[in-house]
């Protein structure tokens, strides 16, 4: 049977299940808690950033989930340096341009901070000088730590970023570094394929559209003259 499951990555995880990093210093990953054979994640969050991955054991699935093709909407709840003003939300909005070019019309708005949020370990960095805002920001396409340069190129460094949902599947009732199953959804597939058309009977069609109607029988027979009756 085809799985789903929904984890909350937490903070300074990497998003795979190697580190293929130094040896010395191995790095925590999803191994440390995930113990399921078989599945792999469908689509990245990166190691400094917080939140829902979705993992399968499907390719179909995982590649309908991650490839930025399909525009499927993911939300991220960022803590922001400062307070943005109307401008900087609507340029949010609107697109940004990055080094990589113009980022896709987005949703965002300021948001008070999240119900029941969890403590980041390590905190986030603090300036007592400088407030501290949050950020709800839907975007469709994933290009690399695009969050966080979206925010910098409006004047708001990103402190703290978790990804709250990916497509219609939340974070909801999930806590840190726990994961569970999800209900599997049926995958939208490409269009069906036209019948190939039959050759043969597409020839007879123009040969008998191309041939002249034969006139039904006695159709130009001249009409036959009553006989006179008999005499007698």
């Amino acid at each position: 049977m085809t799985r789903l499951i929904r984890f909350n990555k937490p903070y300074d995880v990497l998003p795979q299940f190697t580190d293929r990093g130094s040896e010395s210093s191995p790095r925590a990953t999803l191994s440390d808690w995930i113990d399921l054979p078989g599945v792999y994640p469908a689509g990245r969050l990166d190691r400094d950033s917080e939140g829902l991955m979705l993992l399968t054991d499907h390719g179909r699935l995982q590649a309908w989930i991650s490839d930025p093709q399909h525009k499927m909407p993911k939300t991220y709840w960022v803590q922001v340096e400062g307070t943005p003003d109307a401008a900087a939300i609507q340029a949010l909005a609107d697109g940004v341009e990055l080094k990589d070019g113009l980022t896709r019309p987005a949703k965002a708005a300021l948001m008070d901070e999240p119900d029941g949020i969890w403590a980041r370990n390590p905190p986030i960095r603090v300036r007592k000088s400088v407030p501290d805002s949050w950020i709800a920001l839907t975007i469709r396409e994933g290009r690399n730590r695009q969050v966080r340069r979206m925010t910098a190129a409006v004047g708001h460094p990103t402190l703290r970023l978790i990804r709250a949902a990916i497509g219609i599947w939340t974070l909801d009732g999930l806590s840190p570094g726990n994961w569970e199953d999800l209900e599997v959804p049926s995958i939208p597939g490409p269009p069906k394929p036209k019948p190939a058309p039959n050759r043969q009977a597409i020839a007879r069609r123009k040969a008998a559209a191309s041939t002249p109607a034969r006139p039904e029988p006695n159709a130009r027979a001249k009409p036959r003259k009553p006989r006179k009756p008999r005499k007698g």
